[in-house]
């Protein structure tokens, strides 16, 4: 009761507190990612959602928690939100959270305190900034929530509420009424039987700065997701599969001189944000790290902040638990990030001017000394695994002393992380090929010809990568519906550029299916890159039924070495 005194006509808002309701904010998205991440469409083994908005949010995080308290101003508070969130934003869902908060900022920056009315103008802005940084903007995703958020804001205002003790619970409750009906925008939500991920961790965002309002003690708000009659409700959140986090990660980083006790906490903060059983001692000049991950990317970048890395092991625990003979011959092999050791050590160095570079972002050693041999400037470790934030591109264009350089996302779930790096270089001429897939990267820099311009050479390389078809083969983590096909917990699966290709519970035979739908009369050549999970001997079985099935095809087999991805495919 004393709290909702203590709220009642609040009718502006200060910086200090306004930093709080953010922070409160930020610790409820982060309670709520696993679950967040249950919303994602496709059942793949890998964090998206709910981990790139919590990972965006917590580097704003940080930049707010570095403000000196006793000077704390609104646009100190805004600025630190803005550019701690653009920096840190990683995958589709996180940069257009950082678009939001950079929008909200334009407008409530310039106020000693914030009311109503200023509130309602900077949502508004907040909805047009993110719609601008989206190329094709989608309706039924988060987007679509935020626009909702902001037009009952817009309303309140309009209609003389002036009490944020009224106007926030009434702008959030018509943000849910609108994350209800995404499934009614966007057949594939429907199918699923889910609600959008981006907008369900928006909501998630705006409801724990309401606790924050309020005084309360944040409580996931998964535990609050049950539907009313007639509407989609939330899926319930699954039974705890038998192994949670799949990839048991090890290395030791041999420090810096400016890593301290300090450092170290900061460390084993972000390692048990990625998973569980996290060892993570510090003697004089080493730690030791371990733990259980679905992110072992993100947890070797970090690693990498601090010095260098020996020691690299990461075993995937689900095929060892099944007596899987490729997972003891992966526990052996070098892990697929570890060529990301290489690309620190670069760092350290200063590159020879170019007047042309380019960056790509790869998964797996294999694949990384393809795009080196084929000319690739810097290699962002990174995929759909663990999606590089805007600030590890930053650090990456900055590295290259080059006048024009290309980057290639290889995945759709980094294209506007690289965009926005673009953006926010200024002294280089940065060129950004959407490339969404690695087969596309690779026809990318091939395309590329020496004495063309930067422009010409761009639409060169559109031009080669829309002629690549591309596919995924992979292993369900659980029960859906997708494109129409009935998918179980561990069957294999096979993803095109488009959607589900073929599922089955062999494959190899999987990865034929996904071939027939993508080779037709005119396809002359056939890729295939194999995992860390697969043996070289299964791997060269598999492409000789490939050149029995596809005998007027050239057929060629390489070693990719990317986790959880058996086979990457591609037919040209």
């Amino acid at each position: 009761m004393n709290e909702i005194m203590q709220t009642e006509n609040v009718q502006s808002i200060g910086a200090a507190r306004l930093a709080d309701l953010f922070l409160a904010g930020a610790v409820n998205l982060e309670a709520g990612k696993e679950w967040i991440n249950e919303l994602n469409v496709f059942p793949v083994p890998d964090g998206d959602t709910g981990t790139n908005m919590t990972l965006t949010i917590k580097s704003a995080v940080a930049e707010v928690e570095n403000l000196d308290d006793t000077s704390r101003s609104m646009r100190d508070v805004l600025k630190a939100i803005s550019s701690g969130s653009l920096r840190g934003a990683r995958g589709n869902s996180g940069v257009i959270l950082s678009q939001l908060l950079r929008g909200f900022g334009k407008v409530a920056r310039d106020n000693d305190e914030i009311n109503v009315e200023i509130t309602a103008r900077a949502f508004e802005r907040a909805v047009e900034t993110a719609y601008k940084a989206v190329m094709k903007p989608k309706e039924g995703t988060i987007l679509t929530v935020a626009k909702g958020v902001a037009d009952k804001a817009k309303e309140l205002s309009a209609n003389g509420v002036t009490d944020f003790a009224v106007f926030i619970p009434e702008v959030i409750a018509y943000g849910e009424e609108v994350l209800a009906k995404t499934p009614d925008m966007l057949p594939v939500l429907k199918q699923a039987g889910v609600v959008d991920s981006g907008g369900q961790g928006l909501i998630e965002f705006l409801k724990g700065c309401y606790n924050g309002f309020l005084g309360k003690e944040i409580v996931p708000a998964a535990a609050e997701q049950a539907g009313a009659e007639g509407e989609v409700s939330q899926p319930e959140v699954p039974a705890e599969p038998e192994i949670k986090y799949v990839y048991r990660t090890a290395f030791t980083i041999v420090t810096d001189k400016d890593f301290n006790k300090a450092s170290g906490k900061s460390l084993r903060k972000y390692l048990e944000s990625l998973g569980e059983d996290v060892i993570c001692d510090q003697t004089d000049n080493t730690v030791e790290v371990k733990l259980n991950t679905n992110d072992p990317g993100l947890a070797i970048q970090k690693g990498i902040l601090y010095g260098d890395l020996t020691g690299l092991v990461v075993e995937n625990r689900k095929l060892e638990k099944e007596g899987s003979a490729q997972a003891a011959a992966a526990a052996e092999s070098v892990p697929a990030e570890a060529p990301a050791e290489e690309s620190s050590e670069e760092a350290e160095q200063e590159m020879p001017h170019k007047d042309i570079g380019f960056i790509t972002v790869s998964v797996g050693d294999g694949i990384e000394e393809i795009f080196r041999g084929l000319g690739v400037d810097y290699v962002i470790a990174g995929g759909q695994t663990m999606n590089p934030s805007t600030d590890d591109i930053l650090n990456a264009v900055n590295k290259v002393n080059a006048d024009t350089i290309y980057i290639l996302p290889n995945n759709k779930n980094i294209v506007m992380a690289a965009r926005q790096a673009a953006e926010l270089t200024e002294d280089k001429k940065v060129i950004v090929i959407p490339t969404t897939t690695i087969p596309q990267g690779i026809t990318a820099v091939i395309n590329f010809t020496n004495d063309l311009d930067p422009d010409a050479n761009r639409e060169n390389m559109l031009s080669g990568i829309e002629l690549v078809k591309s596919a995924e083969v992979t292993y369900s983590i659980r029960d859906t519906v997708l494109d129409d096909v009935e998918i179980h917990k561990d069957d294999i699966m096979g993803i095109g550029d488009s959607g589900i290709l073929a599922v089955g519970s062999d494959r190899d035979q999987t990865a034929l299916d996904c071939l027939a739908k993508m080779v037709d009369e005119d396809t002359e050549i056939i890729s295939i890159y194999y995992g860390q999970d697969v043996t070289e001997e299964d791997a060269e079985n598999f492409k000789a039924k490939v050149v029995e099935k596809f005998d007027s095809c050239d057929v060629e087999l390489q070693y990719g070495g990317q986790p959880i991805y058996f086979y990457i495919l591609s037919a040209e």
